[in-house]
């Protein structure tokens, strides 16, 4: 069954010629040359970034997941790659009803009729790891079933082992195989799709974002009804808006666009600066309008996360960038451990200054932050910089939201709305905000500890004497130690010097 899909593979590679995308990387031509005589009949129109998307298109979901997930990868790919990658859809035909039932039953072990008061058998969205029906629980709750596709495990399984296949052979026959490092996109694509493929973990995503955001003015996430929910199950509220690509459906509800696209820009920098969790597919099949002009996130297999550290090295950057700081933006990505310690701050700042100075022939709300983010990636790899997969995941989305922002509206200055959240931000790591908060954090460990004080410094004073002793002891050992090595090195020294006497003696009588 492999080799059936390789050849297919193969078939669909030279059909839409993606070979070409390789041979015309030798930089002697002659492979290239001596193909093109063999395959002297094809000749392609479209663009290689075109063929590609279509090739992809042409071989299945995994293969459409997979080519979304390399467009999130701009530091590796090419502009015209990733720009066409982008715009694939991970859109397939629904499968039967039949076995989404058997699916459900499977798990609560009856019939689907006793578990909810009203299952449309019509489902009303679907992709290639799972699809949506709308329900009803007993008590009349209006709930969205997510189920898992049957047999869909063994497919991934299947289809990741010839793209890693694929990617080793990449690595061995591109001279920029090994520096776009194919097996370790693979692997990243990976763990990504296992994680979608446990729908209890997306129930977990939604959780913690609907808890981050209780009672927000901004943001609805519905919520998990928890006993209905699987591995292959996923009960949540239905929630009921306007798909935020619709623009004359939310000015015909009366939605402020200018309001919505700066709420987009605040819940984004909340998500990243406040909580270090953030939702990492904000396409626009995943977001639609409250009536109430409140935003609603859906689907939360892919989410990103931040350390303090990650979230540090952030705001110095974007704060340092806009001030034309850059010898802070070098300094920030060095302390941050992401370029080796060893690197010439000056050479890497030079770097920085020649990539970023002519974005500022721009005005400000012209100037792209995920675009940004993106250029000192690009310039930091020449330094040996790894790029991590939490920042990659942050540069995705912020390109998704500036793009739904200008979308809505043209004139957002994305830095004019950011910039507040990362000044109080950084305000809170250095300044008083700082210290108090690191007050009420370490506070429950102090009072735990303060009462045990007073034994603890009766104990270490009591131990001292003792203490002192053992070391005194070690210190005597020591020098005994000494003294025996340098009557050794005596004794070898006067049987060296007895040996030359009688050496000299000998020779010379």
């Amino acid at each position: 069954m492999r080799l059936f899909r390789l050849a297919k593979i193969v078939s669909v590679s030279l059909r839409f010629g993606l070979d070409r995308m390789v041979l015309d990387a030798d930089a002697s031509g002659r492979l290239a040359r001596i193909w093109h005589l063999v395959y002297f009949w094809r000749g392609f129109s479209e663009p290689r970034a075109v063929r590609l998307r279509r090739a992809l298109e042409s071989l299945g979901p995994i293969f459409v997941k997979f080519g979304q997930m390399l467009s999130t990868r701009r530091d590796l790919l090419p502009t015209d790659l990733a720009d066409e990658l982008a715009l694939l859809q991970d859109r397939v035909p629904p499968f039967p009803t039949e076995q989404a039932l058997a699916v459900l039953e499977g798990f609560y072990g009856k019939p689907i009729d006793t578990v909810f008061d009203d299952f449309e058998r019509t489902p009303v969205a679907s992709a290639s790891v799972a699809q949506v029906h709308f329900a009803r629980l007993p008590d009349g709750t209006e709930v969205a079933v997510k189920v898992l596709r049957p047999g869909i495990e063994r497919v991934i399984e299947h289809d990741l082992a010839l793209l890693d296949a694929a990617a080793l052979l990449l690595e061995k026959i591109w001279p920029e195989g090994r520096r776009l490092k194919p097996r370790e996109v693979v692997a990243e694509f990976s763990k990504y799709l296992h994680d979608e493929l446990d729908l209890m973990r997306e129930a977990a995503n939604c959780s913690q974002l609907r808890r981050n955001f209780k009672d927000s003015s901004l943001l609805i996430v519905p919520e998990v009804y928890w006993d209905w929910c699987g591995r292959k199950v996923m009960v949540m509220e239905r929630m009921h808006g306007v798909p935020i690509s619709q623009t004359p459906a939310l000015l015909a509800q009366g939605t402020d666009l200018t309001a919505l696209s700066r709420a987009g820009v605040e819940i984004f920098f909340t998500q990243v600066f406040r909580d270090g969790f953030f939702h990492a597919d904000m396409h626009p099949g995943n977001i639609f309008v409250h009536q109430d002009g409140r935003y609603i996130a859906l689907d939360f297999g892919i989410m990103g996360t931040l350390n303090e550290v990650d979230k540090s090295y952030l705001a110095q950057n974007f704060l340092a960038f806009f001030q034309r700081d850059y010898r802070r933006v070098a300094l920030a990505h060095i302390e941050a451990g992401w370029v080796p310690a060893k690197t010439r701050v000056d050479e890497f700042e030079a770097a920085i200054r020649t990539v970023c100075e002519p974005i500022f022939d721009k005005p400000l709300k012209d100037i792209s932050f995920g675009k940004t983010l993106l250029r000192l990636f690009q310039t930091a790899r020449r330094f040996e910089m790894e790029v991590q997969p939490q920042l990659v995941l942050l540069q995705k989305t912020l390109l998704n939201i500036e793009g739904l922002g200008r979308q809505l509206d043209p004139e957002l200055d994305l830095w004019k709305t950011a910039k507040p959240f990362l000044e109080r931000w950084m305000d809170e790591q250095i300044g008083w905000r700082a210290l108090v908060h690191g007050v009420k954090e370490e506070a429950p460990a102090w009072a735990g500890t303060l009462p045990q004080l007073p034994r603890l410094v009766h104990q270490a004073l009591s131990d001292a004497p003792r203490q002192q002793a053992a070391q005194q002891q070690r210190l005597d050992q020591l020098a005994a130690g000494q003294r025996q090595q340098g009557w050794l090195l005596a004794l070898v020294g006067a049987a060296a010097a007895a040996v030359l006497a009688l050496e000299l003696y000998r020779l010379f009588g």
